[in-house]
Parts: structure tokens; sequence; C-alpha cells
């Protein structure tokens, strides 16, 4: 199958707000507004160094791994034929080398080696030609969906809001100048190698004025307590030990020695060599089956032998934790419920997204 034609990706429509439409390059620029881009530029940037050491070290690709991932990606996004792939990736402004590429980047990040050094670069000073599959990386990784549902959420807050405090406007300018290190007089420059002026950051800041004025006043004490009460038994916390074992019979043994001989699950891990670990999770994070396989056993239990990969596991349960408010882990969840239920409702009525999911087209 010949490679595609293409239009760039960054000129690719994501959403569009009022009368104005917001491209991935749109997207990902006010992620590098937020501080939201550091992360996954950085990430890249070791997929690209594992790659060009490999090189280097004239390093054969695992072809049965990059077979693999394209396989499983096809998979997890209903990309039944080769057609179809190829026209996903049309409709996101990619082509066949982008998606063959994608996966060579991902088997080599994943691959251990010595004498990797990723560049000490920031994406403002980045060429084009690490730009250009960075923005391949965010868009087939997913997360340009996320980074775009985030900007989403601003638009919306900033539509519905029409006028925002300018104090509150200055104060978020401020945050940003703290958050790159940055003087005043520097900004000009930076916004000038970014291509853009003084009134987009100005409207990023407002956004961003406006998103946080709505979250102040969703996340209340009042609203985390009523979240708290319907969320009771789903972020119920599990503190666990797990030991990973080869088969069903070694599996049995080990639970044997738990139950019958009393043994502990570190001391069975110890003797038979195996793999053990702490594993802390809510009840939310299972399938439903494994819900109530974890909800009819008690603190100090074990589990029958579980499923897992080509061998087993023997999970113990030390513990279960009801939701506290005051818990962190738990006030984190509840604030995204809060956050993701509210915006995700406001975004419907004013941001019409224009990029859908990466699956079979209709």
């Amino acid at each position: 199958m010949a490679t595609t034609g293409s239009v760039s990706h960054c000129d690719l429509v994501v959403c569009a707000c009022g009368d104005s439409e917001y491209t991935v390059r749109d997207t990902m620029e006010a992620a590098l507004f937020r501080g939201d881009l550091a992360a996954p530029w950085q990430a890249f940037l070791r997929r690209v160094a594992a790659e060009d050491r490999a090189a280097e070290l004239n390093l054969e690709l695992d072809e049965d791994a990059l077979d693999t991932a394209a396989q499983l990606f096809r998979y997890q996004h209903d990309l039944i034929t080769a057609e179809e792939t190829e026209q996903s990736l049309t409709a996101r402004g990619l082509t066949l080398d982008d998606f063959s590429d994608y996966f060579v980047r991902q088997v080599w990040g994943n691959t251990e080696m010595e004498g990797m050094h990723p560049q000490e670069i920031d994406y403002l000073s980045a060429p084009t030609n690490l730009r250009e599959p960075f923005a391949v990386d965010l868009i087939l990784s997913g997360q340009l969906d996320q980074i775009t549902m985030q900007l989403s959420w601003r638009l919306a807050a900033l539509y519905s809001e029409k006028d925002v405090d300018l104090e509150l406007v200055a104060a978020e300018r401020q945050r940003f100048l703290e958050r790159n290190a940055m003087e005043v007089a520097r900004l000009r420059d930076w916004l000038k190698r970014l291509g853009r002026d003084g009134e987009w950051l100005d409207r990023h800041a407002a956004m961003e004025a406006a998103y946080r004025k709505r979250c102040g006043a969703l996340l209340v004490p009042q609203a985390h307590q009523l979240e708290l009460v319907s969320l009771r038994l789903p972020l119920t916390r599990f503190e666990t030990e797990v030991i990973e074992l080869e088969s069903r019979d070694a599996a049995q043994e080990a639970l044997f020695c738990v139950r019958e001989d009393g043994m502990s699950m570190e001391e069975v891990a110890s003797e038979g060599r195996y793999p053990y670990r702490r594993r802390d999770f809510f009840l939310e994070d299972l399938g439903d089956e494994m819900q109530q396989k974890f909800l009819s056993v008690g603190n100090g239990q074990v589990l029958d032998p579980l499923p897992r990969g080509d061998g087993f596991e023997l999970c113990r349960v030390i513990r279960k934790i009801e939701p506290l408010a005051d818990d962190p882990a738990t006030r984190l969840r509840i604030e995204q419920r809060l956050l993701n239920r509210h915006f995700s409702e406001l975004a419907n009525k004013h941001v019409d997204l224009r990029l859908g999911a990466m699956t079979t087209p209709e």
C-alpha cells in the first residue's frame, strides 16, 4: 500500500468555539502556555534519542514488537483493514510513513540502551524536523485528545463568562511568567519566536482566569461531601501484596503455603524466588468481574490465583480503606469527577469538536 499524501497535521482543525477554529498547532501552544507540554516533549526527546542511538550502534529493530504494537493500535481503535487505517490517518493529516515512524520511536523508546543522551532543547527552540514528528506522536498516542479537552474546557469557560475581571487576567499572566522563569522584558521575544502576539497571550490568560473562577465555585466542601457519599464504594481503596508466578500449579502451591502453612506472602515469594510487590488501588480501577472478587474477601485474606499475561498472580488484601474526605488521593478523584462532569457539559454546549476518536469511518 503506497504512502498517502496529506495536509500538514499542525494545520488540522480540532475544534471550534463561536466564530473561531483551533488547529493542532493552536492546541499544542495552548498546552505550552499552561505548562502541560513539557512532560510529553521530554518523553518524545527520549524516544528520538533512543532511535538515534540505535542507529549509531547498528542495532536491529524488533520487527515482531513493531508489528504487535501496530496491530494492537488498530485493534484498540477498531481499524480492521489497512484501507480503514489509511482513511483515519488521512483524516488527521497523517501519512503511512508517519504511522510507521511513530511505532519505530515507540519500540526504540521501550528499549534499554547505554549512551543515550536526549537533546536539551525546549519546544520553542526546536526545529521543524522535531516539532512535526512530535505532533504525530501527540495525535497517535491520544495525548492530543487530552490537551484538546483541556483547551475546550477553557474556551467554554471564557465563552460562558464573557467578561473576566482584568485583575484575574493579570494574575494569570504573572503565573505564566513565573512558571517559565521569564522576565517581562523577554516576553515580546518569546511571543515572536512562537509566532504570536500580546493579544494571543491575553486571550489565554483570560481563558485560564475564567476556568479557575469556575473551578473555585465548583470545588467547595459541600460538593466534595455530596460526591463522597455517592462514591463511597467505588472509592474504597485496597492495600494489597502480590506474588507473580509462572503457572497455575505454582500459584496453587503458593496459595496453600499462605492459607494452610501460615507463611507470609513475602516469605513464599522469597523462598520460591518469585517477584513480590505491594500494590494499592481504588475499587473503581478494576473491571466489574474483578470488583466482585475483591469485594468478596476480607482484610488479610488471599484471593484464588488470577491469570496475568502468560502466568498467574496471587493477591492478598492487606486492608480495605473507606474513602475519607481529607485523603489526598480520594480528594483528587472527587475533584476530577466534579470538573469532568461540569466542564464536559459546558463544552458540549459551546465547543464543536471536529476531530473524533480514531475509529472505523462510517
